[in-house]
């Protein structure tokens, strides 16, 4: 087969002890999903259905534990955010998935940042659009490798702790178990409106105390029991 322009580079994340890699199909974000991230944003945390938005798998920004990647500023923005959290890798898929099937469908998990052009997003939300273009842009979504799942690491991660520091200043820390909807819960709603597939990946939502960084900062993210992330904001 011959491609008329040149055929896009596939994201690929890391298996965590593995020569085995896992290739990144659609990444999909859900919002607000921690009581008092909501109510910072202006909501009501009552246990409303979860709500989902998407980012393209090329925004993806594979980062190594023992490494620093670098992110550009965004093109169109002045009010760059972070947003740390737990990242759960679908190894089965389905629609209408139950409770158990959803357990199942878990591949492994990983730490990742939601990075969002805040202005950008607040400006379509004012106008009723959708949140593309704040959501969804390049290297917005920067991953750790993938730990695969055990019985004992997803007992850990129930309760695992969740943060962020942005040049060694903590901003975001919170636990998993704080979560409005469970990891299981999150993926069956999903496959209400999706049929899920291997290679798809879902972040979970972020804690509350999201806020602006600028170019030189370094953010610091992580989720106890698979590791932290480092990433440099570069003009």
């Amino acid at each position: 087969m011959k491609y008329i322009v040149p055929e896009q580079k596939r994201v690929v994340l890391p298996i965590v002890e593995s020569d085995e890699c896992f290739p990144v199909g659609r990444v999909f974000c859900v919002g607000r999903n921690y009581a008092e991230h909501s109510r910072e944003m202006g909501d009501d945390p009552e246990r409303d259905p979860p709500f989902f938005f998407a980012k393209g798998a090329a925004d993806v920004v594979p980062v190594g534990f023992s490494e620093t990647v670098s992110i550009r500023y965004p093109m169109a923005s002045k009010q760059f955010e972070y947003e740390v959290e737990l990242v759960v890798a679908i190894g089965r898929g389905g629609r209408n998935l139950t409770l158990e099937q959803a357990a199942d469908a878990v591949l492994g998990y990983a730490v990742g940042l939601d990075m969002t052009r805040r202005d950008l997003q607040a400006q379509a939300k004012k106008k009723g659009r959708p949140w593309e273009v704040g959501k969804s842009f390049d290297e917005s979504a920067p991953i750790s490798p993938i730990l695969l799942k055990t019985d004992l690491l997803t007992k850990k991660i129930l309760n695992a702790e969740i943060g962020l520091k942005v040049n060694d200043d903590l901003k975001q820390i919170s636990h998993i178990s704080n979560l409005t909807w469970s990891i299981e819960e999150v993926i069956c709603k999903l496959s209400e409106v999706f049929e899920l597939r291997p290679g798809d990946l879902i972040m979970t939502g972020t804690p509350e105390n999201v806020g602006p960084v600028i170019s030189g900062d370094e953010m610091t993210a992580w989720v106890d029991s698979i590791g932290e992330i480092r990433v440099r904001v570069t003009d």
